[in-house]
């Protein structure tokens, strides 16, 4: 050993001794190293590695302790989902309890038992204040306002300053047209307005309530310190009621309301109805129009078309909502900790239990919801909307939410977004706290918020995102100010620093570069994938813009959607419709899933359960499955407008049809279709004969098809001119087919043979415009109709004569009631109506209820008949596009509605409204 006193080396036998070797000194190191040129001594390499060992060892331990600290984050947050699915569980239960001790409602069957589906009631909760509109000139009371009430408070600290709404249905949120109005004081008419109501107007339970007064509070660890003193106030004050910006106010809304039915009845001419006593016929105006109605004899003496109106018996509570958007939009299908898959479609976000077979909806949206993202705790997630045709009641807004309560908790963009919300997504690295939009405007700018700052946010900054579409926003998982953005003919690297955005565009070099870029994901260590258009996948340094590996024909066509799952395997899913998974360096496992074309290309791949994954395609359809086992539908639905209603006339089923050639069957009480036929034509119409065996349905071509409803053979097909067929309908007495045609006619056949052969009788002639609806009498002798100009004709059946003298029909009773234009549907049309505003209408088969589908996306019930103006209505919202068909099943137990362009249907359990607490609106 070297011996830094005499400058030599002691000899062996001193080391035996057990003595510490003497201090080496830095410059005889430096001298050794010196004179033995490349050679170094060999207690400095000693010491050099132990240091590397110790640091090895240090990145080790912080490397098992941060995979640790992971595992621990998704324990606590599985924890957390599960409580709060608890609690979900514990709620309904109890509402379920109460609600049927309360309004005698039934419990339904389901496949793992009988399960308490609990009826809407009054004293539970009061949709109508949600989806209704409001009595004018009225502002709410203390006692109205008290009367509002929610079923728990199961994640008080998540924002929310109000009680959580029902956990099967959401709360009142606030419109974000009050918020404007409110925020401005300069409203801004337009002629189509259907107000909402305020929102944050749900206080204290009352107290006869029991149970359901409980107010649930163990959540209260999911709040961060900033917003927890504000969540522990749940029961808003008048003075917290009147400094909401977004809330509104009656007054306001009644101002707006009264302004806008001003100017409709100076734009349309509108006019109240006017009766003669002496004749019995009142008089309505659409449009300037006058249309004479006879009102029945034992009315003559008593009627008054202004009079009081009775509130309607039964309520609609949404139950079931058919369909997913995938067709257009990406990014929007999620598997929660709790089991529920959430997506949306029109203006419902659904939050699908599969295991259960239960559906929780939120309500907030006014218009089509465009995307989806979901917070980092799984338990906060915002949704974006477009702008609908009234610019002032359904403007483009983000709406961040509670899953479990479905209570909105900030409104987002009101007046910043101009079009549309393209795509959002909140920020990983930081835990959520930052909210990226982008705008479908053509600046297409993209916008980044505090959103947890205020009840509407705090804009942080706005820029120019691109000049072409965008498809895609994320954060990076790991750098809290990275923000990368793609879409046609780009993909962009921004960060995010000191209120500035810096990009940078990506450089593709030699490489082929891909008209869009569709789809993007980020890797553990934060690299950024890459799909393209040209089925490539590239992966970008992180903290660069430069590519640094490529996988060429990953798929025969666009990359739709890119997921990195936990243990480092990234799963692709294409245009071509394979699902293919790839380890870490992009290299194929061998597992690969080919989606059935029935079912469409794989739009979204996300994780599900376990090993399992859930699949959004372009055909409206949500899968499950694993690479082991196939995927099978979760969800399905129309791709196209839709048209086609037919209720069973004995069993629990409906049937549906639209322009994408397809009839579907379903079952409302398994929620799941019973079969579904390509016809090859755009459909129509459909309607069912009376013994339920044969299903006719109606082409946009003029031909129909006779088909078995059970086996769907085809029996026959006829053709009626070239025109779609606008209605179907079966006599009473089964023994007649009415067609009413586009061509402005009415063909009447005569059925036998089982309803299997038809002969035509003759053609209704003398409507000036195409036929809308139809009705026969309930001695099948006579048709009432209406047409496009808002006429409405009588016919002798047999003879396929117009009866002239409408007087004489006065007091015939109706099988049915589908036509929206006689004496029992005066009150459904608002002022200022133009006569098309209301589309569709039905009569429930056994009680006074007339039910609505407007081209506002409202479903309304009223009491039947409906014979007065203004004409009190229960009104619910959820479709995003004109609703074409409403009717009821043949028990009167549920409605069914259909959306136009938002291909939803959407089931409806009708119950009883107690008289105590029964809202209703004047409209």
């Amino acid at each position: 050993m070297y011996n830094s006193t005499s400058g030599g080396y002691k000899g062996p036998h001193k080391m035996m001794l057990g003595s510490s070797p003497p201090p080496v000194t830095i410059t005889k190191v430096f001298d050794a190293w010196s004179k033995s040129g490349s050679r170094a001594c060999p207690s400095a390499h000693t010491d050099d590695e132990m240091i590397e060992n110790e640091n090895q060892s240090l990145r080790d331990r912080v490397a098992d302790l941060e995979k640790k600290v992971h595992e621990q984050t998704d324990e606590i947050m599985c924890l957390r989902s599960t409580l709060a699915d608890v609690l979900r569980r514990i709620n309904t239960i109890e509402g379920a309890r109460v609600v049927n001790s309360h309004s005698g409602g039934r419990a339904t069957p389901t496949k793992e038992g009988v399960r308490l589906r609990h009826h809407h009631s009054d004293s539970a909760r009061d949709v109508s204040k949600r989806s209704s509109s409001y009595v004018p000139g009225r502002s709410p009371s203390a006692t109205q306002i008290s009367r509002r009430s929610a079923h728990y408070q199961s994640t008080s600290s998540l924002y929310s300053d109000g009680h959580s709404s029902s956990s099967v249905s959401p709360a009142p949120s606030p419109s974000p047209t009050h918020a404007q109005a409110q925020a401005s004081h300069h409203p801004v008419h337009h002629a189509r307005h259907t107000p909402s109501p305020s929102p944050f107007a749900s206080p204290a339970r009352p107290q006869q309530l029991g149970a359901l007064n409980k107010r649930w509070a163990s959540t209260s660890d999911f709040a961060t310190p900033s917003h927890t003193a504000r969540a522990h106030s749940p029961t808003p004050t008048n003075s917290q009621l009147s400094r909401r910006p977004n809330s509104g106010s009656l007054h306001n809304l009644n101002n707006l309301r009264s302004s806008t039915s001003q100017l409709n009845l100076t734009r349309h001419g509108a006019r109240e109805a006017q009766y003669n006593p002496d004749e019995g016929v009142v008089k309505m105006y659409l449009r300037g129009r006058p249309l004479n109605l006879y009102v029945p004899t034992p009315m003559r003496e008593t009627y008054n078309p202004t009079g009081p109106t009775a509130q309607p018996p039964a309520k609609l509570k949404l139950e079931w909502v058919y369909g997913y958007r995938g067709r257009d939009c990406r990014n929007n299908v999620y598997q929660l900790p709790t089991g529920e898959i959430v997506y949306f479609v029109a203006a419902v976000v659904v939050l699908y239990n599969v295991e259960d077979q239960m559906q929780r909806h939120y309500l907030g949206h006014t218009d089509d919801i465009k995307c989806l993202a979901v917070h980092p705790n799984k338990l906060l997630i915002a949704t974006g909307q477009t702008a609908g045709h009234d610019r002032r009641d359904a403007r483009p807004h983000i709406r961040v939410w509670d899953s479990v309560s479905l209570n909105t908790l900030h409104i987002i963009g009101i007046s910043d977004i101009e079009r549309s919300v393209a795509c959002l997504a909140f920020s990983k690295a930081d835990g959520g706290s930052l909210l990226v939009a982008v705008d479908e405007a053509p600046d297409h700018n993209m916008s980044v918020w505090d959103w947890s700052r205020g009840e509407r946010g705090y804009k942080l900054l706005e820029t120019k995102c691109a000049a072409d579409q965008v498809l895609a926003v994320d954060f990076s998982p790991v750098d809290r100010n990275t923000i990368i953005t793609c879409g046609k003919n780009h993909i962009s690297f921004w960060n995010y620093e000191s209120g500035m955005l810096a990009k940078r565009m990506g450089i593709f070099e030699n490489r082929e570069r891909p008209k869009y870029v569709t789809s993007i994901s980020f890797t553990d260590t934060g690299n950024v994938i890459s799909g393209d258009s040209n089925g490539n996948l590239l992966i970008w340094q992180r903290g660069g813009n430069t590519v640094c590996k490529m996988v060429r024909g990953a798929h025969e066509g666009p990359v739709f959607s890119i997921l990195v799952q936990k243990d480092g395997a990234i799963i692709t899913g294409g245009k071509d419709g394979r699902i293919i998974e790839w380890d870490r360096d992009l290299e194929r496992t061998g597992n690969m899933i080919e989606v059935p074309e029935q079912f469409g290309a794989p739009r979204v791949v996300t994780s599900g359960r376990g090993t399992q994954l859930v699949v959004g395609t372009t055909r409206n359809c949500v899968l499950g499955g694993t690479f082991t086992f196939p995927l099978r539908p979760v969800m399905q639905g129309h791709t196209e407008e839709l048209w086609a209603l037919a209720p069973h006339p004995s069993q629990q089923q409906f049937l549906t049809a639209g322009y994408d050639r397809t009839c579907y069957l379903w079952d409302t009480m398994a929620h799941t279709i019973v079969w579904s036929k390509d016809i090859g034509e755009h459909a129509q119409s459909a309607a069912f004969s009376n013994n339920g065996e044969i299903v006719i349905i109606g082409t946009t071509s003029g031909r129909w098809f006779v088909m078995d409803s059970e086996t769907r053979e085809m029996y026959s097909q006829h053709q009626d001119g070239n025109e779609p067929i606008q209605v179907l309908r079966f006599s009473p007495s089964g023994q007649y087919l009415a067609v009413g045609s586009r061509d402005n006619n009415i063909y009447v056949y005569q059925v036998s043979e089982d309803c299997r052969k038809y002969t035509r009788i003759g053609r209704c002639q003398g409507h000036s415009s195409f036929v809308t609806h139809l009705d026969w009498s309930a001695d099948s002798q006579f048709l009432q109709s209406n047409s496009g100009d808002y006429e409405l004709l009588f016919w002798n059946a047999g003879l396929c004569r117009q009866i002239v003298q409408t007087s004489q029909m006065r007091d015939v009773e109706w099988a049915s009631n589908t036509c929206t234009l006689n004496f029992s549907t005066l009150g459904i049309w608002p002022e200022g109506a133009d006569g098309t505003d209301i589309n569709t209408c039905a009569k429930a088969n056994n009680s006074a209820l007339l039910a609505t589908g407007d081209d506002f996306g409202k479903v309304k019930v009223f009491a039947f008949p409906a014979c007065n103006q203004k004409a009190r209505c229960h009104e619910y919202g959820g479709h995003s596009s004109h609703v074409t068909a409403v009717g009821y099943l043949h028990d009167d137990s549920r409605l069914i509605s259909t959306g136009g362009r938002d291909t939803a249907i959407m089931q409806w359990v009708v119950s009883a409204a107690s008289s105590s607490t029964s809202s209703s609106s004047h409209r």
